[in-house]
């Protein structure tokens, strides 16, 4: 089959990889692309969030697949209009993707759904979100209600910088379709945080294998919140029952919560979560695969991926086999251009080095005339794999050792907690 991924980032570069390795896959194009997945996939321009030119492009070149990796597209309704064309899409629609875009709307279906998660207070005042800050006490944890690229949470232990940020999602320009602008004031969760990606036809939920990715941008946790600085799988310190309980207990009752508004949720649905001392907690959901935790997890993949996601589009994943997983560890390491990720700088020369087995994916680089250029914050993804996490981070390192950005930075601890068993849940203190 031919499939058309949208996007340009190192996530959609996975997403090529893995369909590009699918003998069921003959041809993959992506749109608009970046330099990196040129080398697997025919990039083609288009405005990923004009939903009547990218349903156009698919039926231009007949492809029988469109993936969307981005938020900021199914948000705008892309998926939509291509399926409005007879085309499978994996992605939810415009209205289910609202589980993304307000926060303040998915709150409201995890409540009726049952679905574990933090306290919150939706605020549409100033007055209204200093009562929450007071009420809900330090460290403060203030979130956009809309979308903001994975760059809206401010988590802090100081009442003016949680207060600061809450003024500033008050005052943001409306988004299309917005009535007003809000904030979501939540709880402080403690314990690791995990990811899982649940494939969903509106009624079936698959689970992918977990990860764990890290936001901040310095080691330690250290800095502010970013895209994300690196990501590992599988967790090996995670329950067993994990998985099995995410999708019982969250995944599953929340897509059927979707699917009795009238809304079903078919695409992707990231769970994000902390392991606490009360047990699990939703930190958010997204509608799309996360970056860079999607850059491991389709590292360990051994399924062809192109089946997977037709199946998800056509409301067939009752019908596929188990997903097969390698055994190995993987790891990515994201390289951030100079000044990520407050002012991060353009138009540094990118070079690229012997890498060995490493996969470098790219995601804010430009090709011109004179070489491989900086053209965003978050620059590559270095991703690696091994028979533990101690392999995995050490050919990861060594691949990015091999990368020369000037003024580049990365994080030097991701997985490494992990790799030394020093993860502890809530509760095991006491053990």
């Amino acid at each position: 089959m031919k499939v058309l991924v949208i996007g340009s980032g190192a996530r959609e570069h996975a997403l090529v990889v893995a369909l590009s390795r699918d003998p069921q896959v003959g041809e993959v194009l992506a749109a608009p692309g970046n330099p990196g997945m040129a080398q697997l996939a025919t990039c083609l321009e288009v405005e990923a969030t004009d939903p009547d030119a990218v349903a156009a492009l698919a039926v231009e070149h007949g492809v029988d697949l469109v993936v969307v990796g981005p938020e900021a597209p199914l948000v705008a309704g892309v998926s939509d209009a291509v399926a409005a064309r007879g085309i499978p899409c994996f992605g939810p629609t415009a209205r289910a993707a609202r589980l993304e875009g307000s926060k303040a709307f998915a709150k409201e279906v995890m409540e009726v759904a049952g679905v574990p998660t933090a306290r919150a207070r939706v605020c549409t005042t100033v007055d209204a979100a200093m009562e929450a800050l007071d009420e809900l006490g330090a460290p403060y944890v203030v979130k956009d209600d809309g979308l903001a690229a994975g760059k809206g949470v401010v988590v802090t232990e100081e009442r003016t910088k949680a207060l600061a940020h809450a003024v500033q999602c008050l005052e943001r320009p409306r988004a299309a379709g917005e009535d007003e602008t809000r904030v979501v004031i939540e709880e402080f969760l403690d314990g690791p945080e995990i990811s899982l990606f649940c494939l969903t036809d509106g009624r079936t939920v698959v689970p992918l294998a977990p990860a764990q990715d890290f936001k901040r941008l310095c080691d330690g946790g250290r800095g502010p919140n970013t895209g994300g600085m690196g990501a590992y799988s599988p967790l090996d310190w995670a329950p067993q029952t994990l998985t099995e309980e995410v999708v019982s207990t969250i995944a599953q009752p929340t897509v059927d919560e979707m699917r009795r508004r009238g809304t079903p949720f078919a695409g992707v649905l990231y769970v994000g979560l902390a392991l606490t001392g009360r047990g699990l907690r939703v930190v958010e959901f997204n509608a799309r695969f996360g970056d860079p935790e999607t850059q491991v997890v389709l590292a360990r993949l051994r399924t062809g991926l192109g089946g997977v996601l037709l199946a998800a589009a056509r409301g067939e994943l009752a019908e596929i086999p188990p997903l097969e997983w390698s055994d190995d560890a993987a790891v990515t390491v994201v390289v951030a251009a100079r000044g990520y990720p407050e002012a991060p700088r353009k138009g540094d020369p990118v070079v690229i080095g012997e890498v060995g087995d490493a996969e470098i994916l790219h995601a804010g680089t430009r090709q011109r005339p004179d070489g491989l250029v900086t053209a965003g914050g978050r620059v590559l993804s270095v991703v690696a794999t091994g028979p533990d996490l101690a392999a995995a981070r050490a050919a990861a390192y060594d691949a990015v050792d091999a990368v020369d950005i000037p003024g580049s930075r990365h994080r030097t601890d991701i997985a490494l907690a992990a790799a030394q068993h020093r993860i502890v849940l809530p509760g095991q203190e006491q053990a």
